[in-house]
């Protein structure tokens, strides 16, 4: 709340006990709200990198390069964070290097310098004369798939927002004198689902905006000038206010469906099972949607980890029918293949029948499962759920493998412990 140790406070431990384990603790009170074993994730002979997110409540640190965190807790009663402290002790003493705000230069060479990135946007402040650069990768490094966005370029005279280094560019707008050499201009990037934002920094007007039919995950951003130009930068990782981040193209229809009485952990105010929508009966049928748009009906197959429901959604995807989850906030569903998260702004949401749901491992299919899709060679696809980071999330069962699959965090995980779909 304030520059000084005073409540309420988060603290993040990071391989205390003898580099043994990290923690999460509130108030400077325990027990600790979250305890990890992490034997060896400090070197005394090296930098390690690390991120730390507080989003809606929900703490979260994970190692630089990976977007998936090691150790989260979700308050009950978040509070605004203003100020970020760091400190050693117990016989240990440090040496940081906080990249978060911090000052730079780039120098007159077309080479990016990276960074890691935990959620969907970017605040930056820029001060040179023209050709700011900024890259959104998969990678801390120059590959493809990448999206480009090149502010005040063609000395100060136009921006472009570019794919896989490629032209044509996917937009292109004047914009005379949008840099300045002798101050900062602040800007923020926001993707979601695809869809690449660039806003003002002060005002909040979107400059340009791009929808990637193929999104891809974002986990790095890189900063570059050249073209004669020389600059200084102050980067934020995380949106910490400002411009107001994406609202969701439809709104969320009140939830019918929910988790069943007595599954475990459910979640406060769900709403009971009802019955069938109008008009639908038995196992419930599949509705065509886009945009995070939801049908009155739309099953409920758990929550997000800000408590967001997630419904029951599929698309199609390198020849398959693929059951994931639809986040209406974020515009889409999320598909899990080839060990990745794949956004689908176009899907189909699953409404009506009974969203009855049983425990089951490996193989293990009941009978009456309710069949969901198929892979890419014709085998049959389940809905599954499994309980995740705070998170009770759905995916699909493929039995050949023995897992269920969800998508989180931009990468594919598998769980051979879930509760499947029954019909």
């Amino acid at each position: 709340m304030g520059p000084q140790e005073s409540d309420p406070m988060y603290e993040v431990f990071i391989g205390g006990w003898g580099n043994t384990k990290s923690v999460i603790r509130r108030n400077r009170t325990k027990p600790d709200k979250v305890e990890i074993e992490t034997p060896g994730i400090l070197n005394a002979g090296e930098f390690r990198g690390f991120w730390v997110r507080w989003d809606s409540g929900i703490v979260s640190a994970g190692r630089e390069g990976e977007s998936i965190p090691f150790i989260s807790w979700s308050d009950p009663e978040p509070f605004p964070i203003a100020f970020v402290g760091v400190c050693t002790g117990w016989g240990a003493t440090g040496t940081w290097k906080i990249e978060d705000g911090a000052e730079f230069n780039t120098p007159d060479k077309l080479e990016y310098k990276f960074g890691p990135v935990a959620t969907g946007s970017l605040e930056l402040e820029y001060r040179g004369p023209h050709n700011c650069h900024i890259c959104l990768t998969p990678a801390p490094a120059e590959i493809d798939p990448m999206l480009e966005v090149i502010l005040g370029g063609w000395e100060n005279t136009k921006s472009v927002i570019r794919h896989c280094r490629r032209k044509p560019d996917k937009v292109t707008i004047p914009t005379p004198g949008l840099m300045n050499p002798n101050e900062f201009r602040k800007f923020l990037l926001e993707w979601h689902c695809g869809r690449l934002s660039v806003r003002d920094g002060q005002t909040g007007a979107v400059l340009m905006e791009w929808v990637d039919p193929s999104p891809f995950p974002i986990t790095h951003f890189g900063v570059r000038t050249g073209y004669g130009a020389r600059g200084q930068w102050r980067i934020s990782h995380f949106y910490r206010g400002g411009a107001r981040p994406l609202p969701p193209s439809a709104p969320p229809a009140s939830a019918v469906y929910s988790s069943p009485p007595g599954y475990p952990g459910g979640y406060p105010g769900s709403p009971h099972v009802v019955g069938a929508a109008p008009g639908v009966g038995g196992a419930g049928v599949w509705v065509d949607m886009t945009s995070g748009q939801v049908p009155p009906g739309a099953v409920v197959g758990g929550q997000d980890c800000s408590g967001e429901p997630l419904y029951v959604a599929r698309a199609q995807h390198q020849g398959a029918l693929i059951p994931g989850k639809l986040v209406a906030s974020h515009g889409c569903a999320y598909i899990p293949w080839g060990g990745q998260e794949h956004g689908k702004p176009q899907y189909q949401v699953l409404v009506g029948g009974r969203n009855h749901w049983v425990p089951t491992s490996g193989s293990n299919i009941p009978p009456g499962a309710f069949p969901g899709g198929q892979s890419e060679d014709g085998e049959p696809l389940f809905i599954g759920r499994v309980r995740h980071e705070g998170s009770v999330t759905t995916g699909k069962v493929q039995q050949s493998h023995g897992v269920c699959y969800i998508s989180f965090g931009g990468q594919e995980l598998g769980f051979p412990e879930y509760e499947i779909l029954m019909s």
